[in-house]
């Protein structure tokens, strides 16, 4: 048995939200009796409705790996109308949802889905998945990568160490691989200022056995057999 708002969400009729209030306004049906906010319906067995018709089919599970560009949120709803990365993956036939976030001024590797339970447990925190940013940053001097690599306290949390590779540098510019395991807001942007350095553009390449390659930047594709193996 499950709870109606994650059926009619599963089955694409809505979000969560939405659908709560959906039930809430009596809009739902179960075996004929309207159902109320909490109800509990068996998706295989009940005869469930919205507005008199029957559900929809539960869609295929996708899982695709997008090349964000900057400029783009990955939050579904954005009160200042800004565009949406999901925009980004639209055409892929069903509705998705981002795994995990990406700041509108960051790009490269962002997870999407349509298995809730798939997602949850990719962000869970007993994962600690590690994440490969490419950065790069101004007001550098020698030794920065040093200062950068020292583990920080972020919202009251102490970040794990970091493994940061100075690629290149020249002058008051430098470009680093930076890894880390976790994903507080703005992380790496954040570890740059206390670095004493300011961070320009970044560039997720790496999430855990996925890879960024080349695919190009606003496109998105299916993730492999091999590769879902090593995301489960």
């Amino acid at each position: 048995m499950e709870r109606l708002q994650k059926i009619l969400s599963a089955r694409g009729a809505a979000s969560r939200r939405k659908a709560e209030e959906m039930i809430s306004q009596g809009r739902v049906t179960v075996n004929g009796v309207t159902a109320c906010l909490g109800d509990t319906a068996d998706p295989e067995r009940d005869d469930i409705r919205l507005d008199g018709r029957p559900l929809p089919q539960a869609p295929r599970n996708v899982y695709i790996l997008l090349n964000k560009p900057r400029g783009y949120v990955t939050t579904l709803s954005d009160e200042k109308g800004r565009p949406n990365a999901a925009q980004l993956v639209a055409d892929c036939g069903v509705r998705v949802y981002p795994v995990g976030r990406l700041d509108m001024d960051s790009e490269g590797l962002l997870l999407f889905t349509n298995d809730g339970e798939f997602a949850n447990a990719l962000m869970h925190p007993r994962h600690e998945t590690q994440k490969t940013y490419e950065v790069w940053v101004e007001h550098y001097v020698p030794g920065g990568e040093k200062r950068l690599a020292r583990p920080i306290t972020l919202d009251g949390y102490t970040i794990r160490p970091p493994k940061v590779c100075l690629q290149k540098a020249e002058g008051e510019k430098a470009k680093f691989l930076v890894t880390i395991h976790e994903g507080r807001n703005r992380q790496i942007r954040r570890m740059c200022q206390a670095a004493g350095m300011t961070c320009v553009r970044l560039r997720r390449i790496r999430e855990g056995g996925l890879e960024l390659g080349d695919l190009p930047l606003g496109k998105w594709r299916y993730l492999t057999a091999d590769e879902m193996k090593k995301l489960r």
